[in-house]
């Protein structure tokens, strides 16, 4: 790579001289002048001629072709929209005579009855997602002292303006149809598209109707498909009714829409299309009907005809353009080829020069080219001294494309004349690669901290090579700057090396653990013979690098003999039971057990034996879990963890105790407090929702659970809560109900002793040991002694 850019560099500099020394060019005569305009007329007569050919042949026809293509698409369009109305009519038909919508709905209290209300608002939400055109779907239902509108959530109608609005649309004597309405009384002039169904379908006696309000900007979107161009107008009207809409935002009573509608009720047809003026411009104009419910609608499009007839216009400006290409090309032609036949002999020579015109002086062309050839050769000398200062430099980043796959376009041929350009011996070698990784960085023992990886590595690989040239005699280590390195052998192929190997990662193993007092991993590849090959190796070594043992010790992984013995190994369980407590702990606002239990995971992912891969893709899928369990609690993880990428970060920490501070960190400790910034009010409403059930129901045989299904939680974060709020726990603050109440029985009351008890929920034999045991005397006692006071 070095030497193609010492010759890119040689070809700039030798240009830049060309630029530098170049003259003016010779001065032309009059047979140059002469050949260039002959040249040029004979190269422009057939264009002149074809353009006008291509013109007068496409310009006739194709306006008349247009405009019947445009008629026919606007027609086309127009069933279409009537099918997307028809649809929804039919829609709505069917769903108003459906059982959910009959008479028993007719004085319901939807406030009581919550469950038909949801199912009602379910079923309009369905109906306003099964068109896009829908804007709202609701109900209304008008009999009763207070009207209900579903819009498509519950709510009562209590201004009269709107109430007279809705009534409107039930004193229709038609039990379908399409209205105009404005549904808001301050805005009369904001009206919608509607379409209305009385229910029940079929009924003498309605008592409500099903409503589509239909959004004007998608009408107007719908509309605008009969007008390809820009331009124009398209609207439909009501033939017996004032409904109207358009793409325009122009009224019904616009001069331009009334003289249209004018021009269309002389011409008596149902459809058709023709020519209309208006204010200097012609626009095609083409209408026809929409049969709908007991009504017939006119649809109109108009569209300016310079729009239609636009690619006229453009086919023409591009025969111009192309026209003029071709004259423009036949003039740099012809100046090429007159230039060809005016001096053959004088280009050569400018060509031997680099574009120097000779000069009138004493020197010679030889005397010129020699004198060049000399500067050229003193500049590529000192280009080559400057290429051997950096060749170390450029044999690493070589290396580096070539491990990582950069160079797979070149041939094996290719790879090895650049080795050997790079003063490698690869004739009769096999190559080996090392890839090697360090660990225990976060350990309590360890010299240097989390991130200090640069450092770190660049002392490992500076051991590396100080190691590798004792052994061997070809080798380059590579530092990737991330606690790894990897390191190529280059060995004649006759011969094992796996005793130099094991001594020399003996060797730097022991080094890296008493200097760096680190752990180091190495995996050795297989031997390759071909450079190709090279970057399989690698990446097998990476990998293999990735399926070391958890625990923080040295390894050595060499991928011949693993394969020779084969895999063995029984896979990992992974613990879902301490997934789903971890996650349990998180969801309840459970610090310290959910530490305590992500720990646990931890430790039985990375049991004896395990994988390092095994433990991250363990660990990562712990990170889908609990992103998951957050987006159900109603937090977003993207808000939460500011858009972070939380599997990149996880997939970059190798050692176990970084893992843990940084999902306390990054995950556990911003989910905690923003549950807990959430939940403080909804935990003591909860609370009083408790207590005012104990008040109720402290007479009746009632537990935690029976408190926790009545208030809708779980009993686990009920007790947990129940004492953080009212200071006392669950069974105390029960029994100390209902010793109250007893007390005041006793009291107020001539009750028996069994009667008593009964009243507050205990039997007899329990409550007399139990109001011993906190008021100190008998129930009897204390009677005698509260009467006597």
């Amino acid at each position: 790579m070095n030497d193609w850019m010492g010759e890119n560099m040689l070809k700039g500099m030798k240009t830049r001289w060309i630029r530098r020394e170049g003259g003016k060019s010779e001065p032309k005569g009059r047979y140059y002048r002469k050949s260039l305009i002959m040249l040029l007329i004979v190269a422009s007569i057939p264009g002149l001629i074809t353009g006008a050919l291509v013109y007068g042949m496409a310009g006739g026809r194709l306006k008349s072709e247009l405009l019947q293509l445009h008629n026919s698409q606007i027609e086309q369009r127009a069933r279409n929209i009537d099918a997307q109305l028809t649809n929804l009519e039919l829609m709505l038909s069917h769903w108003a005579f459906d059982t959910q919508f009959d008479y028993s709905l007719e004085g319901r209290n939807f406030v009581r009855d919550f469950e038909t209300s949801r199912d009602i608002t379910k079923t309009l939400i369905v109906m306003q997602g099964s068109n896009t055109m829908n804007k709202l779907v609701g109900l209304y239902l008008g009999s009763g002292e207070r009207p209900v509108l579903f819009d498509p959530e519950y709510g009562i109608v209590d201004e009269q303006p709107l109430k007279d609005v809705y009534d409107g649309l039930l004193r229709s004597d038609k039990v379908t149809y399409w209205a105009d309405v404005a549904f808001d009384p301050a805005r009369p002039q904001d009206k919608e598209l509607t379409l209305v169904h009385h229910i029940p379908g079929g009924s003498l006696r309605p008592f409500g109707a099903l409503l589509i309000r239909l959004d004007n900007g998608k009408v107007a979107d719908m509309l605008r498909t009969m007008t390809p161009y820009d331009g124009g107008e398209t609207f439909f009207v009501q033939d017996n009714g004032p409904l109207y809409a358009s793409t325009g935002g122009g009224g019904p009573e616009s001069p331009f829409i009334a003289s249209l509608r004018e021009s269309i009720a002389a011409r008596g047809a149902k459809n058709g299309s023709f020519f209309f003026d208006w204010e200097g411009a012609t626009y095609t104009v083409t209408y026809g009907k929409f049969s709908r419910i007991a009504d017939s609608w006119t649809y109109v499009s108009a569209s300016p005809i310079s729009s239609i007839t636009a690619p006229v216009v453009l086919i023409s400006k591009i025969i111009f353009a192309v026209s003029l290409s071709a004259l423009l090309l036949a003039a740099l032609l012809a100046w090429l080829a007159s230039r060809s036949i005016y001096s053959p002999v004088r280009r050569l020579m400018t060509v031997l020069m680099a574009g120097k015109a000779l000069p009138h002086g004493h020197d010679d062309e030889f005397t010129l080219i020699e004198r060049q050839w000399h500067h050229l050769n003193r500049e590529s000398t000192e280009l080559h001294a400057k290429l051997s200062e950096q060749l170390p430099h450029v044999k690493e980043s070589f290396l580096h494309q070539l491990l990582h796959g950069h160079l797979y376009a070149y041939s094996e041929e290719d790879l090895l004349e650049r080795m050997e350009r790079y003063k490698w011996k690869v004739n009769r070698h096999r190559f080996i690669v090392l890839y090697m990784q360090l660990t225990g960085i976060a350990s309590l023992e360890g010299k240097f901290k989390y991130g200090d990886e640069g450092l770190v590595t660049f002392a490992a690989v500076n051991m590396i090579e100080e190691f590798a040239a004792q052994r061997f005699r070809q080798s380059k280590a590579l530092n990737f700057h991330n606690l790894s390195a990897g390191l190529l052998l280059i060995v004649p192929e006759d011969g094992s090396q796996a005793e130099e190997l094991r001594a020399f990662a003996g060797e730097l193993t022991h080094a890296v653990n008493v200097i760096l007092n680190m752990r180091l991993t190495i995996a050795v590849s297989e031997p390759a013979g071909t450079i190709a090959s090279l970057p399989i190796a690698f990446e097998e070594a990476r990998q293999a690098a990735s399926q070391r043992n958890f625990e923080n010790e040295n390894q050595l992984i060499d991928l011949a003999r693993r394969h020779a013995d084969g895999e063995g190994a029984e896979e990992p369980q992974y613990p879902f039971t301490l997934e789903r407590e971890f996650i349990q702990a998180l969801r309840t606002g459970q610090e310290s057990d959910a530490y305590e239990l992500l720990r646990s995971f931890l430790d039985a992912l990375s049991c004896k034996g395990a994988k390092a891969v095994d433990v991250q893709q363990g660990m990562l899928h712990l990170l889908g879990s609990v992103q998951h369990a957050i987006m159900a609690t109603g937090i977003k993880p993207t808000r939460l963890f500011k858009c972070a990428n939380m599997y990149e970060q996880l997939s970059q920490i190798r050692e176990p105790e970084l893992i843990l501070a940084w999902f306390r960190d990054k995950i556990c400790e911003p989910f905690l407090t923003e549950l807990g910034g959430r939940s403080d009010a909804q935990t003591k409403k909860l609370i009083e929702q408790a207590m005012i059930y104990l008040q109720n129901q402290y007479m009746n045989d009632i537990s935690l659970d029976n408190c926790a299904d009545h208030v809708g939680t779980n009993p686990f974060f009920l007790s947990k809560t129940f004492k953080q709020v009212t200071g006392k726990n669950f069974i105390d603050y029960l029994t100390a109900l209902r010793m109250e109440r007893a007390k005041e029985l006793l009291r107020e009351s001539a009750l028996k002793i069994n009667d008593v008890a009964e009243q507050v929920g205990y039997q007899h034999s329990y409550f007399n040991r139990i109001f011993k045991k906190l008021e100190g005397m008998t129930p009897s006692r204390y009677r005698e002694l509260s009467q006597a006071e």
